[in-house]
């Protein structure tokens, strides 16, 4: 994003109000109803959502992390992916008017445990 645009969402200068916790809110709200969002995926009784922003001045960025939990032996990657790109998509909204040439990308899973499928970790 343009880093006039940062300055102004870590200033909580923007219009619109508070743009990450108002991202975070969306990403977290995202997470729990993914079953709705993406067909095949099943409702989950999830324990516990957050949604991280981390600022990369010299990229003007922000690096959007979601940590998803749940009891039982079922994987949350949708759901944690799904909490990211609404974070992301929520951040784009509210800046829109400002910075029109924001990019959103490299949504990616960085680590899972259990689950069917086992544990997962990026290694690049």
């Amino acid at each position: 994003m343009d880093s006039t645009t940062m300055e102004l969402i870590q200033n909580q200068a923007v219009k619109k109000g508070n743009v990450l916790e108002t991202a975070r809110i969306a990403g977290i709200m995202a997470a729990k109803k993914t079953a709705e969002l993406i067909p095949m995926c099943h409702p989950l009784n999830i324990t516990h959502v957050s949604v991280d922003f981390f600022t990369d001045t010299i990229k003007s960025s922000f690096r959007i992390e979601a940590c998803v939990r749940v009891l039982g032996q079922t994987g949350v990657e949708m759901e944690a992916l799904t909490a990211v790109s609404v974070a992301a998509l929520t951040i784009y909204d509210m800046c829109k008017s400002l910075d029109k040439k924001m990019i959103i990308s490299d949504i990616f899973l960085l680590e899972k445990s259990g689950g069917k499928s086992g544990d997962f970790v990026r290694t690049k």
